[in-house]
């Protein structure tokens, strides 16, 4: 950002749609629905139990499943009018930027990539929370480049009272914002990030706006491939189905854009979030994603991009996703509460919950049948969910970066066997254990410190 402190360098993504990958993805998810049908018939005539049960309980999966895919494969990045556009360049916008315990190289590059957005906020502020990492001399850099880029900025340190109580601070600082956009310190974004994340806030009954989230790390080991292909894969398929709906659940806090009264109107409910008279000090970014549902659409611009830091040891990526699934399961409790009856997140958070149920009840009765009478699963019903993985992890191939060649990607895409057996018996169990479990609500990492480091550029190849 200065002449002793070069400026990181540019990250860059976009998202391409080859009628080869479309092709393969179609074709996949047929195999799927014909080895399905082909395979709980052949088992059902080895066993004597007949045909109709498993009919039965396939056909609802299958039609979710189909539902599922037309809408992920449907969603286009929102484009606002030329008057509509003109409207957005007149919203104050301001930037939330929460750090605790940040590695200072990560941070120093999200910092940066604010001042190279080609629509600049009005403001950023970041608020440190109490870390016990000290960023004294990045703090005076960064508040000069943002006087130089025009960008008013400030930078506050408070006792460690949690992410939320951070955000609310950094919200004190511009009370007269239209838009709020949470960013975690090691977001670094797409120089067009914030253009394409306000385009849907053009349509007034939009609250939200998620980004997509890449792993800025990918290529620092097996966990974080791994994880990049997951996470990758479940925005584009999840998230991309619910946003034609505008039932979004969650807006990544990496990059979100929310209206600004959201935070101020459900200020001390959000700070003071109990459960089960526990406070609950994790799942900001759903719980105000939940407030923008109460009062309208919340969609996904796939457009808008910012690169993450994801665990790269086992410790740290266990750790990471028992926190996520202990908020998903309290957020899932609440949407069901409060939504009113209709509303597309209520229904979605009830057919989720019935996919998982059924899933792993299928797979229970059909394994303890198959141990009870000795009959092995026919070879084209195991088939199935590699078929299905394959089909949906397709859809990491669609992102491309400029960090990343393509075979590093096809690389990390080869690994979805290894991904797919890791989420069913490793993450699957965790989200079990993380549901009995979610009455432990605290945060978990960077107690001591950064998780993860910045690496050189040499390293990442």
């Amino acid at each position: 950002m200065d002449a002793e402190h070069p400026a990181p360098a540019v990250l860059t993504a976009w998202r391409h749609r080859p009628a080869a990958l479309l092709a393969a993805g179609a074709a996949l998810f047929v195999a799927a629905l014909v080895a399905t049908g082909y395979g709980l018939r052949a088992w059902a005539a080895a066993t004597g139990t007949g045909g109709g049960w498993a009919d039965w309980a396939w056909a609802p999966l299958a039609l979710a499943l189909a539902v599922q895919t037309g809408l992920y494969l449907a969603e286009r990045p929102v484009r606002a009018t030329p008057a509509q556009q003109r409207a957005l360049d007149r919203l104050d916008v301001a930037v939330l930027v929460p750090l605790y315990n940040e590695d200072p190289g990560y941070l120093r590059t999200a910092l940066h990539s604010l001042l190279t957005q080609t629509r600049p906020p009005q403001s950023a502020h970041v608020v440190d929370d109490g870390s016990t990492t000290g960023y004294a001399d990045l703090r005076t850099e960064w508040l000069a480049a943002a006087a130089r880029a025009g960008v008013r900025a400030t930078w506050q340190r408070q006792p460690n009272r949690g992410k939320r109580a951070a955000q609310v601070a950094a919200a004190a600082h511009c009370p007269g914002a239209d838009v709020l956009v949470t960013v975690d310190s090691d977001a670094h974004l797409d120089p067009h990030a914030l253009h394409e994340l306000l385009q849907p806030l053009a349509d007034p009954k939009v609250q939200a706006v998620a980004g997509v989230v890449l792993a800025h790390n990918n290529r620092h080991g097996l966990i974080s491939r791994i994880t990049d292909l997951w996470y990758v894969t479940n925005q584009l398929v999840d998230r991309s189905a619910l946003s034609p709906l505008g039932a979004v659940m969650v807006c990544s806090g990496s990059l979100a854009a929310y209206r600004a009264d959201l935070l101020t109107d459900h200020r001390e409910q959000y700070l003071g979030e109990t459960f089960a008279g526990r406070p609950v000090t994790f799942s900001d970014d759903s719980l105000l994603t939940f407030y923008a549902l109460r009062r309208g659409r919340v969609v996904q611009q796939p457009s808008a991009v910012v690169f993450s830091v994801m665990p790269e040891n086992l410790g740290h990526h266990l750790r990471q996703y028992l926190r996520w699934m202990r908020g998903s399961t309290i957020r899932s409790l609440w949407r069901v509460r409060y939504l009113p009856l209709g509303h597309p997140a209520l229904l979605a958070q009830v057919l989720r919950w019935y996919q998982h149920l059924a899933a792993t009840a299928t797979a229970a009765l059909l394994l303890t049948h198959t141990w009870r009478t000795g009959t092995a699963l026919p070879p084209a019903l195991l088939a199935v969910p590699p078929l299905i993985v394959a089909g949906q992890t397709l859809r990491y191939l669609t992102v491309r970066r400029s960090d990343q060649p393509a075979r590093s990607q096809l690389a990390t895409w080869a690994l979805t066997p290894l991904a797919a057996a890791w989420s069913w018996t490793v993450l699957r169990p965790l989200r079990w254990y993380a549901a009995l479990t979610c009455l432990r609500t605290g945060w978990g990492t960077r107690q001591h410190g950064p998780e993860v480091a910045l690496a050189p550029a040499a390293a990442r190849r």
